[in-house]
């Protein structure tokens, strides 16, 4: 065990022994001056900086630094912190504005974004530094917000009618949003996982093996939150129809059928639209292009992606139309309704400003 070699006892009064003896033991002196203080009696017995270190379960650098202190303040020293370089508030106003600018306004030449070691660099400070202007300025270089605006002509009158479903549902009449989530994997991990236990989370492959796809149609009950879903291997207009019979069937022939749905292909097929003829009930709303966030049960695809399919092992596709069926019956059992309440001109006028906002930089 003598592999650390002996250190130089650090050279202590009496008097000095006794405060810091003091410090240690008084249950009101804050932990971080009872460190200290146990570190340099430590030292003043000629303990070697490692093992100090690991007895007292820090680091050789705070050993050193706080014998260094002693050594050169004496017990005023280790009662205050140490400096830790010039301070944010210290740096010059039109440094920081320097800083701001140049993270809004330029790029590193060898990456896409600052990071705030690269700026560091640079601007000749440290990252540390960078982080607390980048956080006093709500600056996030490393991060970005996918969008998508939607260039139908017909927005505002699609938005409009979809929303005033939502907020004003019809009288005697179901409101249902439909979509299709489409080749849902039914796939394996290529090694088994380690289960979650204390101290470490689950653990699962990253490469997997494919044994094939499905197709998930659903339709939500917009005020129950129940779900009308249906696995089908493909996805055309012959499964649509297959689907709506089931809508059909499965809705009380008193009440008129609202569909809200994207404009998907199938859903305009000759062969749709001659079957929702001779079904008058069926009442549809489109929502406009690239507006998959104004179809609820995207919000609902979403739900069943993360609890049950995304970490889900699946050997074949009946297994899982098998977990997809069962969480359907889970969730109508004790069915959550999602609720619409942003208004059609609230979204309208988004829209429009962030429209303008592209304009302007473009």
């Amino acid at each position: 065990m003598g592999m650390w070699k002996k250190a130089d006892a650090l050279l202590m009064t009496e008097e000095q022994q006794k405060t810091l003896n003091a410090w240690a033991r008084a249950k009101k002196t804050p932990q971080r001056i009872a460190l200290r203080s146990r570190i340099c009696l430590l030292g003043a017995d000629g303990v070697s900086h490692n093992a100090i270190a690991k007895r007292l379960n820090t680091s050789r650098s705070t050993v050193l630094l706080w014998l260094k202190r002693f050594q050169e303040q004496g017990p005023t020293g280790i009662s205050e912190d140490a400096t830790h370089g010039i301070s944010t508030r210290c740096l010059d106003a039109e440094k920081v504005k320097l800083i701001v600018e140049a993270t809004l306004h330029t790029k590193p030449k060898d990456a896409t974004h600052w990071s705030t070691r690269t700026m560091a660099k640079v601007q000749g400070v440290s990252h540390s530094t960078i982080q607390r202007i980048w956080d006093a300025h709500g600056l996030q270089p490393h991060r970005v917000k996918t969008f998508k605006l939607s260039t139908d002509k017909r927005f505002e009158e699609k938005l409009t009618d979809v929303v005033g479903v939502y907020l004003n549902p019809p009288d005697k009449a179901v409101v249902l949003c439909v979509d299709e989530k489409t080749q849902v994997q039914a796939l394996d991990r290529t090694q088994p996982g380690l289960p979650m236990k204390k101290g470490r989370c689950g653990t699962m492959t990253h490469d997997y093996k494919r044994n094939g796809t499905t197709c998930l149609f659903a339709a939500m009950n917009v005020l129950e939150g129940k779900v009308l879903g249906a696995c089908y291997p493909r996805h055309r207009h012959v499964e649509f129809l297959k689907f709506l019979r089931t809508i059909n069937r499965g809705v009380s022939e008193d009440l008129d059928i609202h569909m809200i749905l994207d404009n998907y292909g199938t859903h305009g097929h000759p062969k749709v639209k001659a079957w929702l003829e001779k079904h008058p009930r069926f009442k549809l709303h489109f929502t406009p292009t690239s507006s998959s966030w104004l179809n609820l049960v995207e919000r609902w695809f979403g739900e069943i992606t993360r609890k049950r399919i995304r970490r889900g092992v699946f050997r074949s596709v009946p297994e899982l139309i098998a977990a997809i069926e069962e969480y359907i019956r889970s969730n109508n059992e004790n069915p959550k309704p999602f609720v619409w309440t942003k208004r059609a001109e609230e979204i309208i006028k988004k829209v429009a400003h962030c429209k303008a906002v592209i304009e302007t930089l473009h």
